[in-house]
């Protein structure tokens, strides 16, 4: 069984202010990209890094596209060998090794992907144009979705790949366009602290997370 990891570190991450990639940006220490490729690497028999095109040095590096889903695509065209592929987002480095097994664990049961996500505790309601409430959803219904992501790889090559320019560059996940193929996507319950680093604010909480955590 080829369980690749795919671990999404092209973006820009201009809303964080540093003077390199996102995934490049100190956190606790050590660039942001290394805590989830740590775990990745524990969790999978391969990890491809979709990166910034002048980045690609190292083995198993990959220039990223100008859309998440088109470094998502280039990555796993560089693993021909994989039947599990797990998409995990460099900007998330609190994900742990039991989180990925659990989403791997659940496409081997056979569904099409799995996605780590948390339940909505807050009150979401939905707003017009006019920011005037349309209505307001049943939050037991609702999860927040994270990453990792996990596929039957050849269920995420055929999403991607049917896909036009247009839709993968509107996809805000994998887990979508599986979707729209017509493929089958369960959620995997995740704890809220599996947070994205966007902003300087989540840069601070991520490093004092996860020196609380070193510390246990």
């Amino acid at each position: 069984m080829a369980v690749v990891g795919i671990l999404a570190a092209a973006g820009r991450g201009e809303r964080l202010g540093t003077d390199v990639p996102k995934a490049f940006a100190l956190c606790a220490g050590r660039p942001l990209l290394e805590w989830s490729l740590e775990v990745l690497e524990s969790a999978c028999d391969r990890v491809v890094v979709a990166v910034p095109p002048d980045r690609t040095g190292a083995p198993d590096r990959v220039a990223g596209g100008d859309s998440r889903s088109e470094s998502v695509r280039a990555a796993l065209r560089a693993a021909p060998e994989a039947r599990i592929a797990v998409v995990h987002d460099a900007a998330r480095p609190l994900v742990t090794r039991e989180l990925v097994e659990a989403c791997v664990a659940a496409v081997d049961e056979g569904w099409d992907g799995a996605v780590a996500a948390a339940r909505v505790s807050d009150t979401i309601k939905e707003a017009g144009a006019d920011e005037r409430v349309t209505r307001t959803l049943d939050r037991g219904m609702l999860w927040a979705v994270q990453t990792p992501q996990a596929f039957g790889a050849d269920a995420l090559r055929k999403a991607l790949e049917e896909a036009d320019d247009t839709t993968l560059a509107a996809a805000t996940d994998d887990a979508s366009l599986v979707e729209a193929a017509g493929g089958s996507v369960r959620v995997v319950e995740a704890l809220p602290d599996n947070i994205k680093v966007t902003s300087e604010l989540d840069l601070r909480v991520a490093e004092a997370l996860l020196r609380a955590r070193a510390a246990c």
